[in-house]
């Protein structure tokens, strides 16, 4: 892989683990590598344009790996929504783009506010609310909201949960938290095996069997931002593990002002932390709050990596001539 788009990669998947987003870290690699070796990710050029608009930009990713072409998007719709208060690129065709919550600090930095959403037309895993059959990924879609302080940042599937979880738990022998997938037949479960046995269940959409018309209708709005406004998805040929992207960047800058934006943001922020809470001693944290501590934590200690995933990482390391680095 070129160097800068193996740095853009490796640092996407760092901070995914820095997070604590364990699934969407390096615990993606082997797959990453598997992809690259039998040809079905893309390594070199870049992305073609399929339409561009003053402040909206179509590409065409070529399966190239999704956490640069990702970056690259941030870059091209950062410098359209300092000129235009917005800048908006879809990419269709982009391999995998690991966990969203990685790049919103690249943009709230800036005082600029991502939205940042993808689907995987390729693969159905989640039914629609009422429904056994699959139609969608977990879809998830999400935000980084300047702030003082701490940004805000909003990670959410439109499921219940995501397919990294259900196949890891699936692999250990593991249960989810929670009801959160249903059998064949409609019963819902805390197996993820279920999702792998005849007739094969789904998850849910988030919500569950009580609420899950919310999640159906979040994941059917990623769904028209994603392959909608990309062109490209459901109704195509599949081609294998990838991603639709829809990335949206706003410049408070050009509404009532950054420094207005921020105010209100941050007498948001205030009165969630000021809420008393429901269990004693578990002060409310706004979303992402715990990630930020975390990775800053770890950026001084060393990265805890979830169980197994340097052992998977073991047999390319090998194979790639590459010494593992030593356990702290």
């Amino acid at each position: 892989m070129p160097a800068d788009k193996a740095e853009a990669v490796a640092g996407i998947l760092v901070e995914g683990d820095l997070m604590g987003h364990t699934t969407h870290g390096l615990h993606l690699l082997g797959g990453y590598l598997r992809e690259i070796e039998a040809g079905t990710m893309q390594l070199h050029g870049g992305p073609e344009v399929v339409a561009d608009a003053p402040a909206a930009l179509t590409w065409d990713g070529r399966r190239l790996p999704g956490p640069w072409l990702v970056l690259q998007a941030l870059e091209a719709a950062a410098e359209r929504a300092r000129r235009m208060g917005t800048g908006t690129v879809v990419i269709r065709r982009s391999h995998h783009i690991a966990s969203l919550a990685s790049f919103h600090k690249r943009a709230t930095d800036q005082g600029l506010m991502l939205i940042l959403a993808c689907s995987d037309p390729n693969a159905a895993s989640v039914a629609p609310f009422g429904g056994l059959d699959p139609v969608f990924t977990p879809n998830p879609v999400s935000a980084g909201i300047p702030a003082p302080g701490l940004a805000v940042v909003v990670d959410v599937s439109t499921s219940a949960t995501t397919n990294g979880l259900t196949n890891r738990l699936h692999a250990e022998g593991g249960k989810l938290p929670a009801a959160w997938v249903i059998d064949g037949h409609g019963k819902p479960s805390d197996d993820p095996g279920v999702l792998f046995k005849e007739p094969k269940g789904t998850i849910l959409p988030l919500g569950g069997l009580d609420s899950g018309h919310k999640g159906y209708g979040l994941s059917l709005l990623v769904e028209a931002l994603t392959g909608g406004l990309a062109g490209h998805g459901r109704a195509d040929p599949k081609e294998g593990w990838g991603a639709t992207v829809f990335l949206q960047v706003i410049d408070p800058a050009a509404f009532a002002g950054l420094a207005a934006f921020q105010r209100q943001t941050g007498e948001v922020a205030r009165q969630c932390h000021a809420s008393r809470p429901s269990q004693e001693g578990r002060a409310v944290r706004l979303p992402g709050e715990k990630g930020f501590k975390l990775a800053a934590t770890q950026r001084t200690e060393g990265v805890a990596l979830h169980a197994g995933i340097m052992e998977s990482l073991a047999p390319w390391a090998q194979k790639l001539k590459v010494n593992p680095p030593a356990s702290r």
